[in-house]
């Protein structure tokens, strides 16, 4: 009886103590932007030939897939592995990853609007282009560099990213 009883202990003290997966609550957000970010996007895509770019929604935010990857697409509480260059109109590259070095991120984390409403767009081995407007980005606020003290990218910058999906890890 003694053994029983410990047994039955051991197996309900290793049943509490299993996570349960939660239920994924992370939303994308529904911002649209402002008809003059719109348009600039727009005149952005004219002036560069890029006539295949849809837009996401209303959003103001466009979107260019060169290749749809894996059918697995990301849910809103996954983690996604990319390769990826980040640019200003101009053609300034304000971050990157570099050679064989990827960066993981989680969708539900700090990042811009328009990464989490299009990471969901393409499958591991897919590669997506963004024309993200301000108000999906980084808005009003500058992004500085806390260590120099210089501008990375300016208030109410359009970016644009190259994204490659390396790999997704839904919880």
């Amino acid at each position: 009886m003694k053994y029983i009883l410990l047994i039955f202990t051991f197996a309900l003290m290793i049943t509490a103590c299993k996570k349960k997966k939660e239920p994924c609550t992370a939303t994308a957000g529904t911002t649209v932007a402002p008809a003059s970010e719109e348009d600039s996007v727009k005149a952005y895509l004219t002036a560069n030939g890029i006539t295949n770019a849809v837009e996401l929604g209303n959003s103001g935010l466009y979107y260019v897939i060169d290749a749809a990857g894996s059918s697995e697409r990301a849910e809103l509480c996954a983690a996604v592995i990319v390769k990826y260059v980040g640019k200003l109109k101009d053609g300034k590259v304000f971050d990157q990853t570099t050679g064989t070095s990827t960066a993981t991120f989680g969708l539900s984390d700090f990042l811009i609007e328009g990464w989490k409403r299009t990471m969901t767009l393409i499958g591991e081995g897919g590669k997506i282009r963004l024309f993200i407007p301000p108000a999906l980005g980084y808005g009003a606020n500058p992004l500085i560099d806390p260590r120099t003290g210089v501008t990375v990218i300016p208030a109410n910058s359009i970016l644009i990213f190259d994204v490659d999906m390396v790999a997704i890890t839904n919880y």
